[in-house]
Order: structure tokens, then C-alpha cells, then sequence
């Protein structure tokens, strides 16, 4: 049996500024390290697993939490590399090149990757915008689009997924 590919395609600057933002998301797990999460944002990542005993979730945590933070960054390094050909970090909006559509293939583990990498941006976007329901959306703030924007790939993405 084959493996299915699901293809990508993505505007060479979508593509650059979602490079951006997952190697600042890289950068963040990187800050993290073993210490317990400060970032309300980095907590969300690796939320307690027992939230009414301080104690026990503080030795789960410790028992996981680098386990769970290095396989974000190996899944964030993952999009990187597939993202590589396609980015172009001096990239100018208003060249021709920006609107060019590039094509990014996955196999099933890239896909994975860009799963779950997309769904923990998304997750420390909507810590940092104080998202908690669809309701707590400003439509005045672009950052706002950039968390749409990161749900209609991931949308994209699961549907693909569906289908592979």
C-alpha cells in the first residue's frame, strides 16, 4: 500500500510569516526548559494533570513536562524544515513573489507535526489574546487574524487528514 501525500499549498508569504511564528514558538519552548511554566501561555501547553492536588501535579509535571516540550519542538522543527524551500525571509508583501503559491508536501508524520504544531501556536495565541470562547474576539485587533488565519489552515489541515 502507498502512502498518501497531502499537498499544501500556501502563498510564499503566508509561508514566511508562519515560519516566524513557529520558530517564536521554538524560541519559547526553548526558555521554558525543566523550570515549571511561569507563561500562562506555556502552561496551557502542558496543563496539570491533576488540578485539584498541587503535589501530585507537580510531580507529573516534572515526570513529563520536558517529554511533552521537546516533542513540540521536534514537531516545530519539523514544519520548519518542510517550510524551508518556500520561505523567504527578506521577502517584500508588495513583490510579485509574495502572492506566488508554493507547494509543501506531507507525508503522514509531517502531517502530524504540522497538526499539532498549529494547534499549539493557535493555543498560545489564544493565551496571550485572553481567549477563552469564540466570543472573545476583537475584531479591531490583527492579531486577532492571525489566530483565524492559523484556524482555517488547521481546519485545512484536518480535513486533509480525514481524507489521507
Amino acid at each position: 500500500m502507498t502512502r498518501r501525500l497531502v499537498v499544501l499549498e500556501i502563498t510564499r508569504m503566508e509561508a514566511t510569516h508562519l515560519a516566524g511564528l513557529v520558530m517564536q514558538f521554538s524560541d519559547l519552548l526553548t526558555e521554558t526548559g525543566d523550570r515549571s511554566p511561569s507563561d500562562p501561555a506555556v502552561a496551557r501547553l502542558v496543563p496539570d494533570a491533576y488540578p485539584d492536588d498541587a503535589e501530585a501535579a507537580q510531580e507529573f509535571r516534572s515526570l513529563t513536562q520536558r517529554d511533552l516540550l521537546d516533542r513540540r519542538s521536534t514537531d516545530a522543527a519539523a514544519v520548519l524544515a518542510s517550510l524551508h524551500d518556500v520561505v523567504e525571509p527578506a521577502l517584500d508583501p508588495h513583490d510579485e513573489g509574495a502572492t506566488q503559491i508554493a507547494v509543501v508536501e506531507l507525508d503522514a508524520d509531517g502531517l502530524q507535526s504540522w497538526l499539532r504544531t498549529l494547534a499549539a501556536v493557535r493555543l498560545v495565541l489564544a493565551s496571550r489574546l485572553g481567549i477563552v470562547d469564540e466570543d472573545d474576539h476583537d475584531e479591531d485587533d490583527p492579531r486577532f487574524g492571525i489566530y483565524d488565519w492559523l484556524g482555517y489552515r488547521l481546519e485545512g489541515l484536518v480535513k486533509a487528514a480525514e481524507g489521507a
